[in-house]
């Protein structure tokens, strides 16, 4: 045909062929000023394109702080109540601060001129002085606008389509097309719950007919006669509910409906933003994005999706979240905090992801993750000083003799195991539940919370069974590499020294896991995680002053138990570099003030560096907060200070009157016994909005919120990571992006699954495409 027929292209300036490319539905810009014409899409596309859209809905940031301009001798800016007023096809475009019509973008004539069209479609309306055009551009019933509407209603009527039409269906059909649809929900909330793969191992399509999906809806006709009979009997051979494309349409039906459900919860609120990237099993980057709120007194942190990000650079973050945002109808305007992990395209002064979204918002203040910091402590001890530094080294040289195959670590714990069974037998150790477990050694990793503190932890429980190991590698490996490095493994871990920096690391490392653990909780706020940071530093301080005495105990007690020589703290000190160098300090003098003071001293100078990076004046407002001690730090000149550093949630005229309130606050509150044993501002909140005084001192309330908010630790991003290696496994590494977002959001937010119902599942699943069955 077109040797004969030339192609007919679009009308407007902006004309290209209408062929085009088929493009990713999942990947359609939400804003409304980085859209395509209608036109320019592939024609045998452009309905699902449609369809799509109208599904999404209008991209309507209710919350987004308006920006204002001088139009005339006035500033103007965007009314959001325009959308209530104008309905569902009013649109607003962050990025461009225009306003657009949904509507016509999808189904207008080429009527150009008639009520501003043209603005509404392709240039965005932005004249706010002239509110008289959006009616206007509504019209008379038989305007272009009016027509766009009947077009966008009867798109989504199906029933009444000429398929439909063709395709007749009595009740008997509808209602064992609604049993068949229903038994494949249930199979899919299940998996999607379980975290299970839909289609077999590989989760390819030639794998559909050994898949789990297949197997629970067979399942589910066994239990119940009547669904077994409609669905594996009377169905016909190409409308059984269980094709691939069927699968991926209800996963995303309940995706889409938890993300519903979260962001009904936030609504106009402020919150944090939490990200990280990491790759999945088939090398793809991928960064998971976490909010974090406050709903009804209770700190949430919810995970909205994983995307899939091609370029790595701080712009294409921040151009994805955007995206996102659009999506959701959600505004950087809100954002009251940033979570990261602290890598530089993350946290950079200059041109990281922190950087580019304070520019926009300068109330995001940005929190390095409490717990990541932990763990760069005990990097950074390693790294400056010599000797730990070594004894790491030597731990992980450990770890690849030892753990170096099955063998090797069977013997391990065989040789465990019959240590605690003779020690039960001489009655010198308990039993009961949770009591000896079995063990195993891990290696340690820097970005792992935890990991060096549980490989100590073990070495020392471990002990005589890892010397027997080393002792077998020297003798009986037929590698003389590996001979060699048990043969110095054993010369070291016979040694003082060894005995010396295990306890000495052991006792510092089990101090930071217990704050580490007590971060990573989801409900954790900024004030207490402060709070126990400084009683870690003071633990610290108190192990400087009187630990060493007890510490020599129990390196003492561990070289009597395992026959190593104890080094005499009277005598004088031999340099083992260089032995004729003669010293005249003794063994105790050099290991108490050269080793001791000297890495307890590094571990408290890095807490005081790391846990600056927040803004020391707004934690210090933050503390007057604190309802410890009876309220014992509270000043209401320095909560006056904490409002002004978020100007855009307390006007001028509310921090005046935030000073007045503050003081009839306190008044109040220490009258009351109920506030007289609270632990943290969480526990202020609650008691509060129980007694109902956050009405009474609502702008008191305000700032608690704003304190809750900001992000404390990013386990929760390392969690949804954790679950996305469950669903993309190296034997299932071929789920396209799309469908792996829809099984990590409802395999990680499992409250709001269980918040979906069917009905919901299958009026989205009807109107997101044409069905040849209707409901």
């Amino acid at each position: 045909m077109e040797k004969f027929l030339k192609r007919k292209t679009s009308s407007g300036n902006n004309s290209t062929p209408t062929t085009q490319r088929k493009v990713d539905l999942d990947d359609l810009p939400s804003d409304p000023s980085d859209r395509k014409r209608i036109s320019q899409f592939h024609p045998n596309q452009i309905d699902e394109v449609r369809r799509k859209y109208l599904l999404k809905g209008s991209c309507q940031p209710r919350g987004h702080d308006f920006p204002r301009r001088m139009i005339g001798n006035k500033g103007r800016r965007f009314n959001p109540t325009w959308f209530d007023q104008y309905g569902n096809w009013l649109e607003y475009s962050v990025k461009a601060d225009k306003a657009f019509c949904l509507c016509c973008y999808l189904f207008r004539d080429h009527c150009s001129g008639q009520g501003g069209n043209d603005a509404f479609v392709t240039d965005g309306f932005s004249s706010w002085n002239k509110t008289e055009r959006l009616a206007i551009h509504v019209g008379d019933i038989n305007s272009c606008h009016n027509r766009a509407l009947k077009k966008w209603e009867d798109l989504m009527r199906q029933n009444q389509s000429i398929a439909v039409a063709f395709h007749k269906q009595n009740d008997i059909v509808k209602n064992e097309y609604r049993i068949r649809l229903n038994a494949s929900i249930d199979a899919a909330r299940f998996l999607l719950n379980s975290a299970l793969p839909f289609r077999g191992h590989d989760e390819s399509e030639e794998s559909l007919h050994r898949g789990n999906f297949l197997e629970l809806v067979k399942l589910i006709g066994n239990q119940n006669e009547v669904v077994g009979k409609v669905t594996l009997g009377n169905a016909p051979g190409n409308n059984q509910m269980v094709a691939p494309s069927i699968q991926k349409d209800i996963v995303h039906c309940f995706a889409q409906e938890v993300l519903k459900y979260i962001f009904e919860e936030i609504g106009d609120d402020v919150f944090s933003l939490l990200v990280d990237e990491s790759s999945d099993i088939s090398k793809k980057e991928q960064m998971a994005v976490v909010l974090r709120y406050v709903k009804c007194v209770i700190v949430k942190e919810r995970f909205v999706g994983i995307v899939h990000v091609m370029d790595t650079s701080v712009v294409s973050l921040k151009s994805a979240i955007e995206s996102l945002f659009a999506e959701h109808g959600l505004s950087m305007k809100k954002v009251r905090g940033q979570g990261y992990d602290g890598a530089s395209n993350m946290r950079g002064q200059f041109n990281g992801l922190k950087a580019l979204i304070m520019r926009e918002n300068s109330s995001a203040y940005y929190v390095h993750c409490f717990a990541h910091q932990l763990q760069l402590v005990v990097v950074e001890v390693a790294h400056k000083y010599i000797e730990v530094g070594k004894f790491f080294d030597m731990i992980a040289t450990l770890m690849n003799v030892v753990c170096a195959s099955c063998k090797r670590a069977d013997m391990v714990r065989e040789s465990q195991k019959e240590k605690v069974q003779e020690a039960i037998g001489n009655g010198e150790i308990e039993t009961g539940i949770g009591l000896n477990q079995e063990l195993s050694l891990g290696r340690p990793g820097d970005t792992r919370w935890g990991s060096h503190y549980k490989t100590l932890k073990h070495l020392v429980d471990l002990f005589p069974s890892v010397i027997e190991v080393l002792d077998y590698v020297e003798n009986a490996c037929d590698k003389p590499s590996s001979q060699r490095q048990a043969n110095d493994l054993q010369i070291f871990f016979q040694s003082f020294d060894l005995v010396f920096y295990l306890h000495l690391m052991l006792h510092i490392l089990g101090l930071t896991d217990s704050l580490s653990q007590a971060l990573q909780r989801k409900d954790q706020d900024i004030l207490n995680a402060i709070s126990l940071v400084k009683s870690t530093k003071r633990e610290l301080q108190q192990f400087r002053v009187d630990g060493f005495c007890r510490l020599l105990e129990k390196i003492s007690s561990f070289c009597k138990k395992y026959d190593i020589e104890m080094v005499n703290m009277e005598d004088v000190y031999v340099n083992q570099k260089n032995r004729r160098q003669r010293t005249n300090i003794t063994y105790r003098h050099y290991y108490e003030f050269e080793c001791f003071n000297t890495v307890v001293d590094m571990q408290i100078q890095e807490f005081g560096d790391r846990f600056d990076e927040v803004s020391s004046e707004l934690l210090t407002c933050m503390a007057s907060l604190n309802p410890l001690y009876s309220f014992c730090d509270f000043d209401p000149s320095k909560l006056v200070r904490l409002a002004e550093f978020y100007p855009d949630d307390f006007s001028d005229e509310e921090r005046r009157t935030l000073e007045h309130q503050l003081r009839l606050y306190i008044d109040n509150v220490k009258q009351d016994e109920i506030f007289g044993n609270l632990k943290g501002i969480s526990d202020l909140g609650r008691v509060m909005v129980e007694t109902r005084k956050h009405l009474a001192f609502s702008l008191v309330y305000r700032l608690l919120k704003l304190a809750l908010v900001l992000p404390v630790a990013t386990a929760t991003v390392e969690r949804c990571f954790s679950a996305m290696k469950i669903v993309k496994t190296s034997l299932r590494n071929r789920i396209c992006d799309a469908f792996l977002n829809g099984c990590v959001i409802c395999a990680v937010e499992k409250e709001g699954l269980a918040h979906v119902t069917n009905e919901d599942v299958m009026t989205r699943f009807q109107v997101m495409k044409t069905r040849r069955e209707r409901l």
